[in-house]
């Protein structure tokens, strides 16, 4: 019976992991079901202040810079205070900043406060992802991530079509509740999580301290940043390059909307299902394959002539995001020293972030001087250079991957109810993936 293997897929999908992951996951989808200022803050500076499209753009990029410093700075915080300080201070930081944002006119004002919520808004997630890191056992981060993806996505498409009726009603009610979700987050995180960071024992206090220099020092993990910008670059078109070529072509912003919003519709679907597809197979080949569905798929866009062949390209690299955010986010855990998790998660963060900068500039400068069909052949140029990159570096650390013959130890992690099995260190992914395989430390 189909019905009866779905619900054994989902069941099975969803088991095993611990109580703490799912009230850190409660809180992802309760902070993405209230993210309604990102989704109409131009559309709230432009039609309701009146203010140019160049100054809801220059406000848009202060907002972008604050997400990349504090991406840097929430990891550092993560690592030195702890998981969940760093999310409560983020959180009610975040509440209180975006609830200002409301009732200040002046446009310096604006411009300062919105720095502000980007900087509060994006400090919290490299401490969420070393907190998963840190509940969740080995063999079932992939599946953790996907998870908590597609609690992201399942919560960004409904605040999406929330934002759109309460913007009719008053923006500053979206300011509001905003605010007030993002603080009901800081309570299930004060209620509910406790501190998950690992207990320094005599052997890892002995160990090197790992600071930003450590991370910046560590090759292959700077790598996989690298890598992880070029996507991210990628991905971003969707947002950016995508409305305004489809607005070139003549198509309106309704078009636009129908297109997009086949992305969140299939990884709401399809992210599940994929992942038990996906979560004990070869990294390498889903980073590779990832990287060539996002460049082409883009790619495709430059043939694109009705909204139906536009959603088809959105279709293929829909595919290649669901298959890349868990793997790829996998891949920064497993690279990353256990002591030093906020560090290294900080700075994967900071290639997204940074990519939120760059894309709009190169997307906006290659439409105007050679049209949008350069745009999308340097998509497909950008995803194969992302693919050739992950193949080169992922059989590198196969070949430095030792053997391993002893089983990794087990670390009690403080004030959680499970016992986790954990590495000692940094380890580079296995020749052959191994679920059960323990992880090993980095030389």
């Amino acid at each position: 019976m189909p019905s009866v293997s779905l619900r054994r897929a989902a069941r099975e999908t969803v088991s095993g992991l611990p109580r703490e992951f799912w009230w850190l996951w409660t809180s992802t989808l309760v902070n993405r079901l209230g993210a309604f200022v990102a989704t109409f803050m131009a559309l709230y500076l432009t039609l309701d202040r009146g203010y140019s499209a160049s100054y809801a753009g220059l406000v848009a990029s202060l907002h972008g810079l604050g997400g990349v410093i504090s991406s840097v700075g929430g990891g550092v915080l993560a690592d030195r205070l702890g998981r969940r300080p760093t999310m409560l201070i983020a959180q009610l930081s975040s509440g209180l900043s975006v609830a200002l944002l409301g009732f200040v006119h002046h446009p310096v004002a604006i411009a300062a406060v919105a720095f502000l919520v980007g900087v509060a808004s994006n400090a919290s997630r490299p401490a969420v992802q070393a907190m998963m890191a840190d509940i969740v056992r080995p063999e079932d981060r992939v599946r953790a991530f996907s998870l908590n993806y597609w609690a992201i996505n399942l919560g960004f498409a409904v605040s999406s079509v929330a934002a759109g009726f309460i913007a009719e009603y008053s923006y500053v009610a979206g300011f509001l509740i905003e605010a007030a979700m993002t603080l009901v987050c800081a309570v299930v995180v004060f209620v509910k999580l406790p501190e998950s960071r690992p207990e320094l024992t005599a052997k890892t206090a002995a160990e090197p301290a790992v600071g930003l220099g450590t991370v910046l020092r560590d090759g292959r993990f700077m790598s996989v940043v690298g890598l992880s910008f070029l996507i991210a670059l990628v991905f971003q078109q969707g947002m950016v390059g995508l409305p305004v070529a489809m607005g070139q072509a003549g198509f309106t912003p309704a078009d636009y909307g129908t297109a997009i919003a086949v992305n969140g519709a299939l990884i709401v679907v399809l992210q599940i299902p994929i992942t038990r597809f996906i979560e004990h197979r070869d990294p390498r080949r889903l980073l590779v394959i990832s990287s060539v569905l996002a460049g082409y798929g883009f790619g495709l866009t430059a043939f694109a002539g009705s909204v139906g062949v536009f959603a088809l390209t959105v279709c293929v690299w829909t595919l290649a995001e669901i298959v890349n955010a868990p793997t790829q986010t996998s891949l920064v855990v497993r690279l990353s020293p256990v002591h030093g998790r906020g560090r290294y998660q900080g700075m994967y963060a900071t290639s997204w972030a940074v990519a939120s900068l760059v894309a709009p500039l190169v997307s906006g400068v290659v439409i105007d001087r050679y049209g949008a069909e350069w745009l999308w052949g340097l998509c497909a140029v950008v995803g194969t250079v992302a693919a050739v990159g992950y193949g080169v570096l992922m059989r590198r650390l196969a070949a430095e991957e030792p053997t391993v013959t002893e089983k990794s130890p087990v670390t009690v992690i403080k004030g959680t109810s499970a016992d986790v099995h954990e590495e000692t260190g940094g380890g580079a992914l296995p020749a052959v993936p191994n679920p059960g395989e323990p992880e090993v430390t980095a030389v």
